[in-house]
């Protein structure tokens, strides 16, 4: 099979080539929360809707993430959905090492002592149905039990490494 040239050189698919396809890919921002013995969270941007009946959505945790420990515990967890303002808090969770709960973060302990984020676009609180094995990841499959998708502004966006706003 010989590529086109519109399609330029194929390369071997590796842990590199899924990176760098993916930082074409924009995709949506959220922080997923949890509690342990102290909240825990961090930036996502595989939040992907799974199915309307009943209501499932699911993301992917690298195994290896501060905040895998709790989530692996974890009933229920915090799915937030971050606006376009929210660039530093999506990179406070982003971070490693960083004070994610600190006086910089605005939050309140919410429904089965899930850890809510303020001010962000929308935001769910889910059971954990399914923790599946995905390479150095588990999927995580939860149902949403309530919410409020009614927060100001627009989404923030990632891409090519950098969080973004739409534009018109």
């Amino acid at each position: 099979m010989t590529a086109s040239p519109d399609l330029g050189t194929p390369r071997t698919a590796s842990p590199e080539l899924l990176r760098s396809v993916f930082r074409q890919h924009a995709a949506g921002v959220a922080v997923i929360t949890a509690r342990g013995e102290r909240p825990v969270g961090f930036t996502a941007t595989s939040l992907t809707s799974v199915a309307a009946e009943p209501p499932l959505l699911s993301f992917g945790v690298a195994t290896t993430a501060s905040s895998w420990p709790a989530l692996a515990e974890a009933d229920h967890l915090g799915v937030h959905i971050l606006g376009e303002h929210q660039q530093e808090l999506a990179a406070t969770f982003a971070r490693s090492g960083a004070d994610r709960f600190g006086p910089g973060t605005s939050w309140r302990t919410g429904p089965e002592g899930v850890p809510l984020l303020d001010g962000v676009l929308a935001w769910l609180v889910c059971r954990v149905v399914a923790r599946i094995p995905a390479g150095d990841h588990r999927i995580v499959l939860a149902q949403p039990l309530l919410g409020d998708p009614a927060g100001p502004g627009r989404p923030l966006l990632y891409h090519q490494g950098r969080f973004n706003a739409l534009r018109d």
